[in-house]
């Protein structure tokens, strides 16, 4: 698991997927979180503004990332 540090209090979901690279741009992003392909602390979340804080971990395509 990666570990990834946020700057401020938190970070948006789609802004996360584009940070880590793990989608191509923001409509992407829209869409892994719209199609339930994105887990929010291990529960398929469809919130793609949902602010992320430091100790949350997402999942999406095998890879894993906690915030810091």
């Amino acid at each position: 698991m990666q570990e990834f540090k946020i700057e401020g209090e938190y970070i948006q979901l789609i802004q996360l997927l584009k940070a880590l690279n793990w989608v191509e741009h923001g409509a992407m992003a829209q869409w892994v979180v719209a199609e339930g392909y994105v887990k929010y602390n291990g529960q398929v979340d469809y919130r793609k503004r949902l602010k992320l804080k430091p100790g949350d971990v997402v999942e999406f395509d095998g890879m894993e990332v906690k915030l810091v």
